[in-house]
């Protein structure tokens, strides 16, 4: 415990003490360790924190956590690994900015450390988690959607290159997702062009997600409202080539020349 000490400031102040009750000290669940921590003090720290980890008490191996990287010496090779946990606990505790910041530590201050990729999927995990609703404000998702295509660039060929890999197709898959939703808001407006312009720029970005054949159907009902003759055909050789079994296309498209 760090000590309290009163100093004289200027002659004729009071002294410190006097009949004023000293406060009352707190008590700590975390080891005490000197100012100067031995070896042995730092391990026992360490052990605490890897316990509460393991137990998943996730306040209690914050403590340690934070209490233990005070201690560590620069460059002591726990330093990513307890990151990487204080990371996972604020995580599991649903702090999720604070995780990111943890995560981050272990994959930027050292990146060649085995952690680090795993540590930087965790980024990602941490911003997608906080984007939930296709229908809200992206800017979560789309921080994600930056940090697992940062992976896959900066640790190719890893495992956690890989599961980044299918977390972008499913991210993917939303972001279409919420730009059909859109589309079809201004579709039942009739206000064609403006979901023109989200179809088009769905199916321009995300043409193997699942919604891209939808997509292109709403696309050739609007050019056809809108007499858009050229488009429509255009249009209907697309899908007639890429999407040709979907639902809906032989109505959508129809064999023959488009109806004057």
């Amino acid at each position: 415990m760090i000590r309290r000490h009163c100093y004289l400031l200027f002659a004729g102040l009071a002294a410190c003490g006097g009949s004023t009750p000293a406060p009352k000290a707190t008590a700590t669940p975390v080891s005490r360790v000197a100012e100067t921590a031995s070896a042995e003090d730092v391990d026992k720290l360490w052990n605490e924190a890897v316990h509460e980890v393991r137990r998943g008490k996730w306040s209690k191996a914050v403590k340690h956590l934070e209490r233990a990287l005070l201690e560590f010496s620069p460059g002591d090779e726990r330093i990513p690994q307890a990151h990487l946990w204080l990371g996972e606990a604020h995580f599991a505790m649903g702090d999720n900015l604070d995780a990111a910041r943890e995560f981050r530590k272990t994959s930027d201050d050292t990146p060649n450390d085995p952690l680090a990729p795993e540590a930087l999927l965790r980024v990602g995990d941490a911003y997608a988690d906080l984007w939930r609703r296709p229908e809200l404000d992206p800017s979560y998702g789309q921080t994600a959607l930056a940090t697992y295509q940062e992976l896959v660039n900066r640790y190719p060929g890893t495992e956690a290159a890989k599961r980044a890999q299918a977390r972008i197709n499913d991210l993917q898959e939303r972001f279409a997702y919420k730009e059909y939703k859109a589309a079809l808001f201004y579709m039942r407006l009739k206000a064609y062009d403006s979901a023109i312009l989200y179809l088009k720029d769905l199916v321009a970005t995300y043409p193997r997600s699942t919604v891209a054949p939808d997509a292109l159907i709403h696309l050739v009902q609007a050019y056809r409202t809108l007499g858009y003759k050229e488009d429509v055909q255009e249009t209907c050789g697309y899908i007639r080539r890429f999407h040709s079994t979907a639902p809906g296309v032989g109505k959508a498209c129809p064999e023959g020349p488009e109806p004057s």
